[in-house]
């Protein structure tokens, strides 16, 4: 392999914050997953599965399991009838929501139609700014 700017260490050494945060957050719901949570606060299973349409259930319990593992979500195991269990973001899910905000009003400006509408308020979107 040839030798070019991008193999030496100082340059890759730039690269480790991001490429750490790339493997964490790679999977391809794991935004929307913890944009849901972050918007209602408390999620259950069944009301994410409704809302990540296109997903299956096995790469949602997956998804939810390696955030889980990851820090950035807390599950809650209620065990009662019927039994249910809700996600909530932890302390590092909480510090990521400023990212996810900024990401969403990014898109919105540059990704989406001219006439796209948002379907969150000025004011939920402040709230998930002032979390």
């Amino acid at each position: 392999m040839t030798d070019n700017k991008f193999r030496k260490r100082e340059v890759m050494a730039r690269c480790v914050p991001m490429s750490t945060l790339q493997t964490v957050l790679s999977g391809k719901w794991k935004f929307l997953i913890l944009w849901y949570i972050a918007i209602n606060k408390v999620q259950r299973f069944g009301l994410l599965l409704r809302s990540l349409d296109g997903i299956t259930q096995s790469t949602l319990t997956k998804q939810l399991r390696e955030l889980e593992d990851d820090g950035f979500i807390h599950r809650e195991i209620y065990k009662e009838m019927p039994p249910h269990v809700e996600y909530t973001l932890t302390e590092l899910g909480k510090s990521f929501v400023p990212v996810l905000t900024q990401m969403m009003m990014w898109s919105q400006t540059h990704l989406c139609a001219p006439d796209y509408v948002s379907p969150y308020s000025e004011e939920q979107i402040k709230e998930l700014l002032n979390q």
